[in-house]
């Protein structure tokens, strides 16, 4: 390759995959010699870009972090990416990045070419956030969580993590991580967690200060079929199955118009009765919800879980529509 822009340009691409490139593979890569490689590096070294070089018969070079981001070089599929991803995170959960998202998904734009700005617009119809019992409370995250984590996943880097349990407990770990699955309002990182020789799920609204250990790893094989699968799989283990039997002063087809597909089908006891009678995979917190919502009377008859949880909640709510003192 002798034209030397379009060679800086290509070296770029190739040093922001976040890697050690050999000099021998960049020369090969790019058809030219070990030597013309060490030119453009330094070439790119005086634009700002920082490229680390190492010695030896294993040595290489690779971008690190510097002062200041200088700018990045997309293919159309990084730059649909991104685009998409900004959208995304516009109207996610994580904790102050909506703003940002917009302002530099606003810059990438400007500059997507015609053909890309159509395929982010497609791409993005044709998706919709996965709904249902593992959609989450909105939790947020920290956007550096996120971040750490997501490079010690890119990097096959090992993940030290303070984490706090579901019942308050606090522990240390120390994983592999191989994905991180967001659920549209709650994140999950999928890892191989070394001290208990398993796999396990992680709410990242649960993790503090993650740390990437720069211990490299060899990716074992997850069991499923990929992490999505898994987080899901997790999920319907950890959520209690209630046994719910409920009569509505409804009828039945206003009532199965309202009430989720899980949670089962009503059966017509008269024009204006109706009842359900299922096992369903769900919290108390997430049923009674569901219940409340529907607009009609209804009474309870199993669990007796859920009828006093209902208790709790009716009075917090006669509570707070109480009028308050000025």
């Amino acid at each position: 390759m002798t034209d030397t822009p379009a060679r800086l340009l290509q070296l770029l691409s190739l040093l922001q995959t976040p890697r050690e490139w050999p000099g021998g593979e960049l020369a090969e890569r790019l058809s030219v010699s070990r030597r013309t490689v060490r030119r453009d590096v330094d070439r790119l070294r005086e634009l700002g870009y920082p490229v680390q070089a190492t010695l030896g018969a294993d040595g290489g070079y690779r971008l690190v972090a510097g002062k200041a981001m200088p700018p990045l070089v997309l293919d159309d599929e990084e730059a649909v990416a991104i685009a998409v991803g900004l959208r995304a995170g516009a109207g996610h959960a994580v904790d102050g990045v909506e703003e940002a998202s917009v302002r530099a998904l606003a810059k990438l734009e400007q500059v997507l070419p015609s053909r890309l700005r159509h395929r982010v617009s497609s791409l993005q119809a044709a998706t919709m956030p996965l709904v249902g019992p593992w959609r989450g409370d909105g939790a947020t995250v920290d956007p550096h969580t996120l971040t750490v984590m997501a490079s010690a996943v890119t990097g096959t880097e090992r993940l030290r993590f303070d984490y706090r349990k579901g019942d308050g407990s606090e522990s240390r770990r120390q994983v592999e991580p191989y994905r991180l699955v967001s659920t549209g309002r709650r994140w999950y990182l999928v890892a191989y967690d070394i001290e208990r020789e398993d796999w396990r799920t992680f709410r990242v609204d649960r993790v503090e200060s993650p740390f990437a250990t720069g211990s490299r790893f060899a990716p074992r094989e997850l069991p499923a079929q990929n992490a999505a699968e898994f987080v899901s799989r997790s999920l319907s283990r950890m959520q209690p199955e209630l046994d719910l039997d409920v009569t509505f002063e409804a009828p039945a087809d206003f009532v199965a118009a309202r009430l989720a597909p899980a949670m089962g089908t009503p059966v017509a006891l008269g024009e204006a009765r109706c009842r359900v009678r299922a096992r369903v995979t769900e919290s108390l917190e997430g049923v009674a919800i569901r219940l409340a919502l529907l607009d009609c009377e209804f009474a309870v008859a199993s669990p007796v879980a859920l009828t006093e949880y209902l208790a709790k909640l009716g009075g917090r709510l006669t509570r707070a529509a109480e009028p308050q003192p000025a």
